[in-house]
């Protein structure tokens, strides 16, 4: 039914002191005496390389946004599924087309059989596996991992819980498409791969 890590780079600087010595010579009065002055050596300064670094990843804001926006739709979506209703939940605000049409599909055949989620699947290992911010409609592409040994359906009518098929793959991945739009990203299709283990 269900259809359903950000580097930092660290720059360390470090600067160091040098010392300059200055070595002052005088006069005498006496004409006929000549000052000689001896040179003093300045000590040896080392300087030391800054350490390479690494350069900030340039779309890691993105990244955190789009990752930030499907934990967003997830958390939505779980409430619906928990009550089989789009009422009282946002969304609408993180999910559209493909991904909203297939989760109001499913919302409507929960409340059709009476069944709704008692205990939520998870997800982990989210990551964002392509972003392209050239395009004239920004993408991004998410991996998750769908845990499904969490969920639990229940029937609401029979008032007894729903076991999961016996074929059901309990751990696998989901592809989730982004786009960004005016007001930000949004969820646009969400593609189960059973047949692919996490």
């Amino acid at each position: 039914m269900l259809t359903t890590r950000y580097p930092r780079a660290c720059a360390a600087v470090r600067g160091g002191g040098l010392a300059f010595a200055l070595t002052l010579t005088g006069c005498t009065a006496d004409t006929d005496a000549k000052a000689t002055a001896t040179p003093t050596e300045a000590p040896a300064v080392t300087v030391t390389p800054a350490p390479a670094t690494t350069p900030a990843d340039p779309q890691a804001a993105e990244k955190a946004a789009a990752l930030k926006v499907f934990a967003s739709m997830w958390a939505e979506q779980m409430k619906a599924y928990a009550k089989a209703d789009l009422k009282g939940t946002s969304l609408e605000k993180y999910a559209t087309t493909n991904a909203l049409g297939q989760i109001r599909l499913d919302l409507a055949r929960m409340k059709e059989a009476g069944t709704v989620v008692r205990s939520a699947p998870r997800h982990a290992d989210t990551a964002v596996t392509m972003l392209d911010l050239t395009a004239q409609l920004p993408a991004a592409t998410l991996t998750t991992c769908v845990d499904m040994n969490t969920y639990e359906q229940y029937d609401s009518r029979a008032k007894k819980v729903v076991p999961l098929p016996t074929n059901q793959p309990r751990r696998y991945l989901m592809t989730v498409h982004l786009e960004k739009w005016d007001a930000g990203w949004i969820v646009t299709d969400l593609k189960p791969e059973g047949a692919r283990p996490c």
